[in-house]
């Protein structure tokens, strides 16, 4: 009998969410703010602007999959210098 060497991976959608670090100046966040202001939304008190990623992928495990994902964030998806990212890993939903 034939023993399959196919390892199953998981199959995981990540949400991440990149946004300016506290300390960094965030004018799209002030112009947003301002515009609602305008439109009456007086509420409102602040805005941070950000960026937000889905991504499907494979991974053998969670922690790889947190891994991946973490390394695409700091080489490519965020700049660590002035950003910060978080993410979160669901079951990918076909």
């Amino acid at each position: 009998m034939l023993q399959s060497h196919t390892r199953i991976r998981m199959r995981l959608q990540a949400s991440i969410f990149v946004s300016l670090k506290p300390t960094v100046s965030d004018p799209e966040g002030l112009t947003i703010a301002g515009a609602l202001n305008q439109l009456g939304f007086n509420n409102v008190r602040a805005v941070r602007s950000g960026k937000y990623f889905q991504l499907k992928l494979e991974a053998e495990n969670l922690n790889s999959a947190e891994k991946s994902v973490s390394d695409m964030c700091q080489q490519l998806l965020s700049n660590p210098v002035i950003e910060d990212y978080s993410f979160e890993l669901s079951p990918e939903n076909d």
